[in-house]
């Protein structure tokens, strides 16, 4: 089996699947240091989200509550990866990243820069409390 396709910025083309199995191939298809943060922003997903959905679609991880729609995502690009919360505006304090669509936000990780762990996980645990989006 080949290694997945790199698209633009880095991001790995991989097949569109439920489950763990195709969020595990993307991870271990991100390049260089994005692969060592994908693992950890899923461990701790998991690890915070007891029975936590997950998927690939459209070359991007989503996580959902058991019972209801995605409410985060991540995606690889050159110099950092953008993490999505779908109700991003609802959080408290909202992610940085304002998007053109309306009450989502981002959080930018980059390479050389330590992500606030206990701020992640503040808005991990309110974003899978708000109804999320379906796809």
């Amino acid at each position: 089996m080949s290694a997945p396709k790199l698209l633009s910025g880095g991001n790995p083309q991989i097949p569109k699947g439920e489950g763990d199995a195709p969020v595990q191939a993307y991870i271990a298809a991100m390049p260089r240091w994005k692969s060592a943060i994908g693992k950890e922003l899923d461990e701790l997903i998991t690890g915070l989200v007891p029975g936590v959905r997950k998927a690939v679609k459209w070359n991007t991880p989503l996580y959902g509550a058991a019972e209801g729609g995605w409410f985060l995502a991540f995606h690889c690009f050159d110099r950092y990866i953008k993490v999505t919360f779908f109700k991003g505006a609802s959080l408290v304090p909202p992610p940085p990243v304002g998007s053109k669509q309306e009450g989502v936000r981002y959080v930018h990780l980059h390479e050389d820069e330590c992500f606030d762990e206990a701020l992640l996980k503040g808005w991990i645990l309110q974003a899978v409390a708000l109804p999320g989006e379906v796809m």
